[in-house]
Parts: C-alpha cells; structure tokens; sequence
C-alpha cells in the first residue's frame, strides 16, 4: 500500500505566532500518522507537512484533525474568502528516494 501525504498551508496572525507554534508542537501525531513537520517559507506561513500510512488513516483521522483546526482558528488569517484559513491538498507518494 502507498503511503499518503498531507500539504496544508497557512499564515498566522504574527500576534498569535508564539500561541501557533506552541499548540502544533503539544498535538500528538493521530492514528496512521507516520510523521509531521511544519516548514516556515515567509514570516509567519507555514506548511504542514503530514506522511501517512495511507489514504484510509488519513480519512480516519480527518474529524479530528478539523476538531485541532477548530482549536487553532483564531490564529490564523484568512488566506482568501474561497480557501478560508487553510489551503490544503494531498495524495499518494509517487517516488521516495
């Protein structure tokens, strides 16, 4: 079975930068979740970047990765009135070297 990535990118109230980080930080990895790791690419964007077991752990675990999206909301900023506060993607790795 192929394993499964996650790309979710975000920007962060500068105010709420300590809070952010601080909370993603104490998250446990959720069930199937092989690892996470958050990339700052400009002053306060991020990319979370989840690796999975698969596509099925990853739609397992989705209500409670929108419950820790809940949790966080009010850090973030709205990137556009299309995406909301997160622009999110994901799917099967192809080549891993």
């Amino acid at each position: 079975m192929a394993k499964f990535m996650n790309i979710v990118r975000c920007k962060v109230k500068s105010s709420s930068r300590e809070e952010y980080l601080k909370k993603v930080d104490e998250m446990p990895k959720f069930d199937g979740q092989i690892s996470a790791k958050y990339v700052e690419t400009n002053p306060n964007e991020f990319f979370m970047i989840g690796e999975w077991n698969s596509k099925d752990d990853i739609v397992k675990a989705r209500l409670k990765m929108i419950n820790f999206l809940d949790s966080i909301r009010h850090t973030l900023e709205e990137l556009s009135p299309e995406l909301g506060v997160t622009d999110p993607n994901s799917g099967k790795v192809v080549v891993e070297k």
